[in-house]
């Protein structure tokens, strides 16, 4: 089969295929796997009686269910989602947005492969631009999706050393540099795969370089403010005349229903919605139906911070309290779990490499994923690259804690075998 660029490109091995490769596999199989290495968020009791009771609302009025899953939406999505969401962060945050200004997709990574390709790529008159990651690691699934190769540029973070086993990374302002290759910034925050939270300093730093390259600051808020919330330290969203707020319904507990969402100014949005009508006509209906409500009426923040917070910051203490126990004595830091639902593990001059260690704890049915496929757009080799991996902790407390066990039992073997 004799394939085009764009379709060699699309179907070469990935980082983000091998991920959710493996992720349907573990889901799928009869053998059990401790699954540590996707972004599936956990099924939280009181969420899924939420959205249970949302679907049956729906069942039961007339015409509802027809009208959610038997009409096509507009190109820029759900007109009742994107009024009660317009509605909702008027009221939290006083940002003066309106329907106009939000935009629906098929996921949040589909958003971001039209944001991406929107800003970077070829220019009509000859020149090329890039996407600028101020910070590496950032998430896996950038890396693939530029329609041109040499898509991204990334700088390394500092490294600021909290105790013995915890550090955090920093944007180094000082390296930063923005010309006129580039065509926007973009950050995840908390991010994938860290769960670092840039500070509001460094992040109003960004806005205000952004604004005097006039480029958009596109931020990955999958798992931020004000829902999901899965945020353990002090952080004020963002969104101004050059923000490009990117969110989504995945992480809040609704994965399978595809919904992302942009909130940009209107010129974005009228872009994005363009695009939408072109490669699927229309962004689904199911998942806005089913929060609709929920954002109207605010359930959605409790939801997010009396529930989905809790839950999470509960297994990121239990789940660093354990690794600080099983590789106490040995070079391994933990990165501060400040959000998102993943550790970020750093062992320090590790003899192999972690995607070595990864092809290990895969024969042990322990799937993790390797530190290698989180630096997009970084130059040269870096070690660091090679001893990191990132461990997801939203699977139930028994199968975290015996895969936490059985990856500390590796990276000591490895460590005992040099």
């Amino acid at each position: 089969m004799k394939l085009s660029s764009f379709g060699q490109k699309f179907t070469s091995q990935s980082g983000i295929l091998q991920l959710m490769d493996d992720l349907g596999s573990a889901l799928a199989g009869d053998e059990p796997v401790l699954m540590l290495g996707g972004g599936n968020p956990a099924h939280i009791a009181e969420l899924q009686t939420a959205f249970r009771r949302q679907v049956e609302k729906i069942l039961a009025a007339p015409g509802e269910f027809e009208r959610w899953v038997g009409n096509y939406a507009p190109p820029q999505g759900s007109p009742d989602l994107r009024q009660a969401l317009a509605g909702l962060l008027r009221q939290e945050y006083g940002w003066p947005v309106s329907a106009e200004n939000i935009a629906l997709t098929h996921g949040s990574q589909s958003a971001f492969f039209l944001l991406f390709n929107m800003f970077a790529g070829p220019y009509p008159d000859g020149s090329r631009k890039k996407i600028l990651l101020p910070l590496a690691p950032e998430y896996i699934g950038y890396e693939d999706v530029g329609l041109t190769g040499d898509f991204f540029t990334a700088n390394r973070p500092q490294f600021e050393f909290l105790d013995e086993q915890t550090f955090k990374y920093h944007v180094d302002f000082d390296a930063l540099s923005v010309g006129d290759n580039i065509g926007a910034i973009c950050v995840s925050r908390p991010t994938n795969p860290t769960g670092n939270v840039l500070t509001n300093q460094e992040l109003r730093r960004l806005v205000d370089l952004a604004q005097a390259h006039d480029i958009p600051l596109i931020i990955d808020n999958a798992y931020g403010l004000p829902f999901p919330s899965i945020v353990f330290t002090e952080a004020e969203p963002v969104w101004d005349e050059n923000v490009i707020l990117c969110m989504s319904l995945s992480k809040l507990g609704l994965p399978s229903v595809r919904t992302g969402i942009v909130i940009a100014p209107e010129p974005v949005i009228q872009a994005i919605s363009a695009m939408n009508a072109i490669t699927s006509l229309a962004p689904g209906g199911l998942g806005a139906g089913l929060v609709a409500d929920l954002i109207r009426s605010g359930e959605i923040i409790r939801l997010s911070r009396e529930v989905i917070r809790p839950y999470y910051r509960r297994k990121a203490e239990q789940a660093a309290a354990q690794l600080r126990q099983e590789l106490a004595g040995l070079p391994c830091y933990i990165h501060k779990p400040e959000g998102a639902f993943f550790l970020w593990l750093w062992f320090k001059d590790l003899p192999i490499t972690t995607l070595t260690l990864y092809q290990r704890l895969k024969q042990r049915r322990v799937l993790v994923v390797p530190g290698e496929y989180f630096f997009p757009g970084l130059p040269g080799d870096w070690r660091h690259k090679h001893e990191c991996i990132r461990v997801s902790y939203a699977q139930s407390d028994p199968v975290v804690q015996e895969g936490l066990h059985i990856i500390a039992g590796e990276v000591k073997r490895a460590y005992d075998e040099a």
